[in-house]
């Protein structure tokens, strides 16, 4: 791991000089939440072992800034004026978000102008001839029992000089951006031209990502959504293949280049035989392959129950061709996959059923499950903590059960990915029962 405490580093606009309206406390036992102390850190690494090694090498532990509502403020609450953009794909739980950063600025900052881009960076692009909505607690009052986002979306690129000019039409101090990777890059580039013009507009991102794959982030939002709605997907292929001889329940599930939805759902559910997932190779045909493996448990079991990630896509049947916002287009893996297992039993003179099922789009567009919510909400709070104290060019996560500042550089650098020799990974072996290794090579040996 290449970093250092300096990657860290949380920018910020000044040193902030107002009040908390918030009117908490520095002392402990008096039943008021107390500030949190701007040098609070929390640490990276739990480890004792690795902490120890760390301290008798001369070196501090590296540490995330602890998120949470500072004594001083950097802008004035009766003089600020918020905005907020969502980009991307759908997910649950954008609305709780904007309702959230929405009725934290209201009611515990006393900020009364309060914008919201629509579709996405677009809507920051004035010859997009888009007006901004205006925001208050009325409007997303319901917001949160809805799915999407009352704002709309979009992806792709914008030119960042004509965003940054459209905030200083508006005369936005803080910029609230929900989204994922390419959302968090859009920010950074934000970012940049802010500094570059030397303008005091801080920029905080709340990271949206159904896959869960951005760095320095133990969970994003919309995630535990996501494979809970994923089980009931998993549950209806189960009773499918066992209400039939020789049958194969098969499940596409969310996952471009991470397959974390898709083991986590396969834990959840118990129900599934194999997990198939961008970081763990496969051969499909072949002595070990996938087709075998699945040949014998239907010989043995009379039926399976199959999960992939949309991004095994990329392995087997990629695109020559790339969408809106520069990813590459996969095909359909789970067509794919329903197609291949048939012709392959085929083959081998054995009738095989498969029922496919792709929750995709259900699940992008539900509401978020109380837990989801509730952390939705805490999300939004800090981030608009961190807008108001000037923090800029970062987003708001969660580690070691606390809640962070990230820079958004070491988050859009590092993605999160499944680590085949993780706990995780043989919790997922150990649930499905699939072989350790399904390609025809042999495996390294320690």
């Amino acid at each position: 791991m290449d970093i250092s405490q300096n990657d860290f580093l949380i920018q910020t606009l000044g040193k902030p000089e107002f009040d908390s309206p918030l009117k908490l406390s520095k002392i402990d036992g008096d039943y008021l939440t107390n500030y949190v102390n701007e040098y609070e850190k929390i640490l990276y690494d739990n480890s004792l072992c690795r902490i120890k090694e760390e301290i008798a090498a001369g070196r501090e532990p590296l540490a995330f800034e602890k998120a949470g509502p500072r004594e001083k403020i950097f802008f004035d609450p009766a003089k600020t004026r918020a905005a907020i953009v969502t980009c991307g794909g759908l997910c649950p739980g954008i609305n709780d978000v904007i309702r959230g950063i929405v009725m934290q600025l209201s009611f515990w900052y006393q900020v009364k102008s309060i914008y919201g881009f629509r579709y996405g960076y677009l809507g920051m692009i004035k010859e997009s001839g888009l007006q901004p909505m205006i925001l208050d607690p009325d409007i997303v009052s319901e917001i949160h029992e809805k799915g999407g986002t009352i704002l709309g979306s979009s992806r792709g690129h914008q030119d960042v000089g004509k965003m940054v000019d459209r905030l200083m039409d508006f005369n936005i101090n803080i910029l609230f951006c929900i989204g994922g990777d390419g959302t968090l890059k859009g920010a950074k580039e934000i970012t940049d031209e802010i500094n570059k013009r030397g303008l005091p507009i801080a920029v905080v991102g709340i990271p949206k990502t159904i896959d869960n794959d951005i760095g320095y982030i133990e969970k994003t939002f919309g995630f535990e959504t996501a494979f809970t709605h994923a089980v009931d997907s998993i549950r209806t292929a189960h009773v499918e293949a066992k209400g039939y001889q020789n049958c194969v329940g098969l499940v596409k599930l969310m996952g471009r280049q991470s397959g974390l939805i898709t083991a986590n759902a396969s834990i959840a559910s118990q129900d599934v035989n194999f997990c198939l997932v961008p970081e763990i190779p496969f051969d499909l045909e072949g002595p070990n392959g996938f087709y075998e493996h699945l040949l014998d448990r239907i010989k043995r079991k009379n039926h399976a129950v199959v999960v992939v990630a949309e991004g095994v896509g990329d392995q087997l049947c990629a695109l020559d061709e790339k969408d809106a916002s520069g990813n590459r287009k996969f095909g359909d893996i789970g067509v794919y996959l329903r197609d291949g297992i048939s012709k392959y039993f085929k083959k081998t003179g054995v009738p095989v059923t498969v029922k496919y099922i792709d929750p995709s789009y259900i699940i992008r567009s539900s509401c978020a499950i109380p837990s989801d919510s509730i952390y939705c909400n805490q999300l939004a709070q800090n981030a608009v903590h961190a807008g108001m104290t000037g923090k800029t060019g970062m987003v708001v996560g969660i580690w070691n059960n606390s809640f962070t500042y990230v820079p958004i550089d070491i988050a859009i650098r590092n993605r999160k990915f499944i680590d085949p020799e993780s706990m995780f990974w043989l919790n997922v072996l150990e649930t499905t029962g699939q072989p350790r290794w399904m390609q025809n090579k042999p495996r390294i040996e320690s």
